[in-house]
C-alpha cells in the first residue's frame, strides 16, 4: 500500500510539472505571437511617428486628386482660359529645349537620349506652376465625374476640357509662330525644330492614336504619383515625360507645337495637322489617361470601399 501511495504521489507530481511546463510554453507562445506594438510597447508619440512614415493609401491619393479636380471644375471660364493659354506657351519650351540640345549635340546615336531631356522642360514649368494642361486634366478632372456621375457633372467636365484644350492649342500656336518668324533661332536649332516635327509626322493616324494612349497613361501616372512624392516631384515629372520622349509617344500639346511649326513654315497643310496628328492623338491621350488609367484607379478605390 505504501508503494502504491508513493507511485500515486510521483504521478501527481509528474502531472503538475507537465501542466506547469505546458503553461510556460503557452505563455512563451503568446509572447511570440504578440503584435509588435505590445512587444516593444510603443508610446503614442512613437506610433504617430510610424504612421507618418507610412506611404499614403490609395484612398488618400484618390481623394487628393479628386479634390484638385473639383477646384479646377469650380474655376471661372476666364481664369481657366488664361491659365490654359499660359500652359500652352510654357509647353512650347519642351520643343525648343529639345531642339536647342539637338542643334548643339554631335550627330551620334547617344545624342538622342540627351536631347530628349529637353522634352521635360515644359512639363516641369506647367506642373510646378499649377497651370492648366489638358492631358493633366484628363485624369484629375474626371475623378469627380466618376465619383458622382450625372449629366451636370459631365457638362462641367466637358466645359473644362473644352476651355483648356482650346487655350493650350492657342498657346502652342502662338509659340510656334513666334519662334519661326521672329528670327530667334540659330540655323542649327531651326533645322532641329523641322526635324522634330517631321519625325512626328512619319507616324500613321493609327500610330498617332496608339502612341497617344501610352502617353496619356504616363501623364495620368505622373498626376497620380506627384501627390505622394513630397520631395521627389521634379524626379517624377522628369522620369514620366522623359519616357514619352524616348518612346516617341504622341502628346497632343507638345506635338501641336512641333507640327504647327511645320504648318507655319509652309511645310505641312493645316488639314494634316488636324486629321493625321490632332484628332488621333487627342483620342489616344483621352483613352489612355481617362478611360483606362482613370477608370482602373477609381475602380480599385471603389472595390476597397465595397
Amino acid at each position: 500500500m505504501a508503494d502504491e501511495r508513493d507511485e500515486d504521489e510521483a504521478g501527481g507530481e509528474d502531472t503538475q510539472s507537465g501542466r506547469a511546463a505546458k503553461a510556460r510554453a503557452a505563455e512563451g507562445s503568446s509572447r511570440d505571437e504578440a503584435p509588435p506594438a505590445e512587444q516593444f510597447r510603443l508610446s503614442s508619440r512613437e506610433r504617430r511617428a510610424v504612421q507618418a512614415k507610412l506611404p499614403p493609401s490609395v484612398q488618400v491619393l484618390h481623394e487628393t486628386i479628386r479634390r484638385q479636380g473639383e477646384q479646377e471644375l469650380g474655376r471661372t471660364a476666364t481664369a481657366l482660359a488664361w491659365s490654359a493659354l499660359a500652359a500652352g506657351v510654357s509647353m512650347g519650351f519642351s520643343m525648343l529645349a529639345r531642339a536647342m540640345l539637338k542643334g548643339h549635340l554631335p550627330d551620334a546615336p547617344s545624342s538622342f537620349l540627351i536631347e530628349s531631356l529637353g522634352y521635360t522642360v515644359g512639363f516641369l514649368i506647367v506642373v510646378l506652376a499649377r497651370q492648366q494642361l489638358f492631358t493633366e486634366n484628363t485624369m484629375s478632372a474626371v475623378l469627380p465625374f466618376m465619383t458622382r456621375p450625372s449629366l451636370s457633372s459631365f457638362g462641367r467636365l466637358m466645359r473644362l476640357w473644352g476651355i483648356v484644350l482650346v487655350g493650350n492649342v492657342a498657346g502652342v500656336a502662338i509659340f510656334a509662330f513666334a519662334i519661326g518668324h521672329l528670327h530667334l533661332l540659330a540655323p542649327s536649332v531651326r533645322e532641329a525644330c523641322v526635324a522634330i516635327g517631321e519625325q512626328v509626322m512619319r507616324n500613321s493616324p493609327a500610330q498617332m492614336f496608339t502612341k497617344g494612349v501610352v502617353a496619356g497613361w504616363l501623364i495620368a501616372t505622373m498626376v497620380w504619383l506627384v501627390p505622394a512624392a513630397e520631395h521627389a516631384k521634379v524626379a517624377i515629372i522628369v522620369l514620366m515625360t522623359y519616357l514619352i520622349a524616348i518612346g516617341d509617344f504622341t502628346h497632343i500639346i507638345v506635338g501641336s507645337t512641333e507640327v504647327l511649326f511645320l504648318v507655319f513654315d509652309g511645310r505641312l497643310p493645316l488639314s494634316d495637322y488636324v486629321l493625321v496628328f490632332g484628332l488621333p492623338t487627342l483620342a489616344g491621350n483621352v483613352v489612355g489617361g481617362s478611360l483606362i488609367f482613370g477608370l482602373i484607379s477609381h475602380a480599385q478605390v471603389r472595390s476597397d470601399e465595397g
